[in-house]
C-alpha cells in the first residue's frame, strides 16, 4: 500500500541517530508483551511527534479505546499526565515533549496502558526514514492479531476470556459474549481499518 514516503536508512538498527529534521520519520514496532501469538503493529510517525500524540497513535494502531491512564518510560525517564492531587516526584509531564528529543540515541521505549489491566508495550525503533511531502497522520505498515478487549482483566482475564469464548458449552459463554457485545477473533487484523483510525490522528 502506498504510504506517501520513501524509506531511507540513515543508520543501522543497532545505532541510528535520531535527528529532529523536517521530513524525518521513525518506523516503530509496537509489541504487546507477555502474549502469544505476538500482537504487534509497525507504524510510521514524524520524528517530531509529541508524546501525547504518540499515545493516541498507539491506542489507534493497537485497537484500544482509550479512557485509561498511561505512561512512557524513555531513557530512564517516566512521562505521563501528573495528577496535581497525587504528585509523583519521578513522573514528568509528557506535554510538549517530542519523541526525538526524549528518545535521543535509544533504540526502544516502554509504554504502559491501563494501570489496572497493566498492558505493557515495547516500542522499538526499526528505521529512521525520510518521507516525500507532508505527513498529516501516522501510518501503519504491518501488524498481526487483535488486541484484547478493554477492561478484560489484564493477562489472566484475557486468557479466561479466550477460554470461555472458545467453548460454546461453557457456562459463562453467553454472559461473556453479552459483555463483549460481539464475537471476538484473536487473529483478526485489518490494515485498512487501522489506517482509517490513524487518519483521525492529526499531526
Amino acid at each position: 500500500m502506498e504510504s506517501g514516503f520513501t524509506l531511507q536508512r540513515t543508520g543501522s538498527v543497532s545505532g541510528p541517530k535520531v535527528v529532529p529534521l523536517q521530513g524525518t520519520a521513525l518506523v516503530l514496532r509496537i509489541e504487546l508483551r507477555h502474549i502469544t501469538p505476538i500482537i504487534h503493529r509497525t507504524v510510521v510517525v514524524p520524528s517530531r511527534i509529541t508524546l501525547p500524540k504518540l499515545h493516541v497513535t498507539i491506542l489507534r494502531a493497537m485497537g484500544w479505546q482509550g479512557g485509561h491512564l498511561h505512561e512512557f518510560a524513555i531513557n530512564g525517564v517516566r512521562y505521563g499526565e501528573p495528577d496535581p492531587d497525587y504528585p509523583e516526584p519521578n513522573l514528568r509531564s509528557e506535554k510538549r515533549v517530542r519523541l526525538d528529543n526524549a528518545l535521543g540515541d535509544a533504540q526502544s521505549l516502554d509504554y504502559l496502558y491501563d494501570f489496572g489491566d497493566y498492558w505493557e508495550h515495547e516500542v522499538r525503533l526499526m528505521e529512521v526514514a525520510t518521507f516525500n511531502g507532508p505527513m498529516a497522520s501516522p501510518w501503519c505498515l504491518d501488524g498481526a492479531n487483535a488486541c484484547p478487549p478493554e477492561d478484560v482483566g489484564g493477562l489472566p482475564g484475557y486468557e479466561h476470556f479466550l477460554h470461555v469464548l472458545s467453548d460454546r458449552a461453557h457456562p459463562e459463554y453467553d454472559d461473556m459474549l453479552l459483555w463483549h457485545g460481539k464475537r471476538f477473533d484473536p487473529a483478526a487484523f485489518d490494515l485498512d481499518e487501522v489506517n482509517q483510525r490513524l487518519s483521525q490522528v492529526q499531526i
